[in-house]
């Protein structure tokens, strides 16, 4: 049985059509004498064909698209749902200037620095649209919140449009605090590891509330430091650190010797640390600036030189926190201010610390330096009270001496004019 004699017999079955067309040529006597097929062209239906065509364009575009057509993301208004969708994948950072920075300030007891300070923020020359405020206001006593509000009304309606932050939020929680905010108490040695604790928890705080996904980097300032470089955001952030600080001194009086290194806890590790690290409790606090602890570190300040290039960098183990610039990458790995004994660190100290523990680049610039304000301490205090005294005792000799003069004097007159009357 032929072929297309099978195909018309099998009427039970569904039609099979075969591309070739069968033609039989027949003899001059009407007989079959050989069967040919030829290629049989069929019109394609014009629906399937435009089907087919559309499949393989939205597979093209779905592929170039990276999958975005499938999402639907088009298909509801953001909006309305107030839904907002972030690829934390990609770095917020762009590298072309247009870096979102965070700018994170703790105030306690603050009212007298923030005239300063606000004069500090409205000089900074990165882009004050690029820039978000955040302060964190706790165990305050004084009217730090009050004075807050005013100058930030003042600056955020000032009528230059430069001026105006992108974004300012302030938040309020206290963590009782009960070191006094004089330099001996802050600086005092007994102190030092309960008040970095707290800090380390108030930073902790304030960091968690107001980092956005948005945020390229954070900066950390103090709100008492006298004086800095107005590009001191940009010159920080062009050296592409992940942990960057400046160096900070302190100006002093003349008769104390004109100006001091302040912040000793920015330091590369020593030998003479890790043995005393291995020594202490796991609990205790390891702080630089104390006869208690002789750990013979490289510190950042004793680096300095006024002459020397600003842009010089060195590697560094722990940083302080007067002045930080940070990669929010940093943070969002992991990293924090430990408001417990990290490896024997806390607060900013144990930041770096923890940073480098990640793998991180953790770095300060010797030549490059911030001004924090005098507090004279209480050394400085009987240095400054014993100068006085002297200076006191020396006017007071030359008051004398001056005096015995002019009484010489007179009594050489009248003897001269006795002498002239005989």
């Amino acid at each position: 049985m032929r072929l297309d004699d099978w195909l018309q017999k099998s009427v039970d079955r569904l039609p099979i059509y075969s591309p070739f067309e069968s033609h039989r040529s027949r003899s001059k006597f009407g007989k079959v004498r050989k069967r040919t097929y030829y290629l049989r062209i069929r019109p394609r239906n014009p629906l399937i064909l435009a089907i087919f065509v559309g499949f393989l364009l939205f597979t093209a575009f779905h592929f170039l698209s990276d999958g975005r057509i499938l999402s639907r993301r088009d298909s509801y208004d953001d909006e309305a749902l107030n839904l907002k969708v972030y690829d934390l994948a990609k770095s917020p950072s762009n590298g072309d200037g247009g870096d979102r920075v965070l700018l994170c300030i703790p105030l306690r007891d603050a009212a007298n620095h923030l005239p300063l300070l606000f004069s500090h923020l409205r000089n900074l020359t990165y882009p004050h649209s690029l820039l978000d405020l955040s302060f964190l206001v706790s165990d305050s006593k004084d009217q730090t919140r009050e004075l807050l509000d005013k100058l930030l009304l003042e600056l955020q309606l000032d009528e230059d449009p430069y001026m105006h932050y992108n974004r300012v939020e302030i938040f309020e929680k206290d963590f009782g605090q009960l070191v006094g905010q004089g330099f001996s108490d802050r600086h005092g040695f007994a102190a030092q590891g309960p008040r970095r604790k707290l800090m380390a928890k108030a930073r902790n705080w304030l960091l968690t509330s107001a980092l956005k996904p948005e945020h390229s980097w954070v900066y950390w300032r103090d709100a008492d430091i006298e004086r800095s470089p107005v590009t001191i955001i940009e010159d920080l952030m062009k050296h592409d650190k992940d942990v960057i600080v400046p160096n900070v001194w302190r100006p002093l009086p003349e008769v104390l010797g004109g100006e001091q290194p302040y912040d000793l806890n920015s330091w590369q590790e020593s030998e003479a640390a890790l043995r005393l690290s291995k020594e202490l409790p796991e609990d205790a606090v390891i702080v630089e600036g104390y006869a208690e602890y002789a750990t013979w570190r490289p510190h950042l300040a004793y680096e300095r030189n006024a002459n020397g290039n600003v842009d010089e960098v060195v590697d560094l183990d722990g940083v302080g926190g007067v002045s930080i610039l940070v990669k929010a990458k940093v943070f969002r790995a992991g990293a924090h201010f430990p408001g417990f004994a990290f490896l024997n660190h806390a607060e900013t100290e144990g930041f770096g610390k923890m940073s480098r523990s990640l793998n991180f680049t953790v770095a300060g610039l010797p030549h490059y330096v911030i001004w924090h304000i005098f507090e004279p301490s209480v050394d400085d205090q009987k240095v400054l009270k014993e100068k006085q005294e002297q200076a006191k005792a020396k006017e007071k000799e030359k008051a004398n001496s001056i005096e015995v003069g002019h009484e010489a004097s007179k009594d050489s007159k009248g003897a001269h004019r006795r002498r002239q009357a005989s």
